[in-house]
């Protein structure tokens, strides 16, 4: 194979990759909020539980990735390699975005904290939309089927916001 072919399948798969790590760290995040929200915290509590979370979840799937790859190609990683994992990893951040600006305008005084927490809820459950859209917007499919995609994506989200409620309402 050429280089020419491999191109698109290498980008592809980075796209994939970056996109897989926002959803799972989005619906991390998720379940941090509404766990957050059912208790009393301040804006600088959840936004530290928060930065925590994600850094530790992100480290978490870094490591997953380096280990899986020792194990499916009997090697460690080319710095190539390591860099995509890395990038991969950490350029999932702009999953919470949504949360880290809801918590700092809470943290500055101009929302509770509560509120802070709803519209982060519901900006990662939106945000989950988003970039399933992203991830399937190539990919031929007619109307309905993304619709009943990205449906499906929201309802899981939902679904983390109901049983979320159900442990700690």
């Amino acid at each position: 194979m050429n280089d020419r072919a491999e191109t698109p399948a290498i980008s592809r798969r980075a796209q994939s990759d970056r996109l897989k790590e926002r959803i799972y760290l989005a619906f991390v995040a998720l379940a941090v909020v509404l766990a957050l929200g059912s208790h009393e915290v301040t804006a600088a509590d959840a936004l530290t539980t928060l930065a925590v979370t994600t850094l530790g979840t992100l480290l978490a799937v870094l490591v997953a990735d380096v280990i899986s790859h020792m194990i499916m190609t009997e090697r460690t990683m080319t710095r190539g390699e390591f860099a995509h994992a890395v990038f991969a990893s950490f350029g999932a951040l702009s999953a919470v975005a949504v949360p880290v600006v809801a918590l700092l305008i809470a943290l500055i005084g101009w929302w509770s904290t509560t509120i802070a927490l709803r519209v982060s809820a519901a900006g990662l459950i939106l945000s989950l939309v988003v970039i399933g859209f992203a991830g399937i917007r190539r990919v031929p499919m007619t109307w309905w089927q993304r619709l009943l995609a990205l449906g499906a994506e929201a309802v899981v989200g939902l679904a983390v916001v109901g049983l979320q409620t159900l442990a700690h309402g």
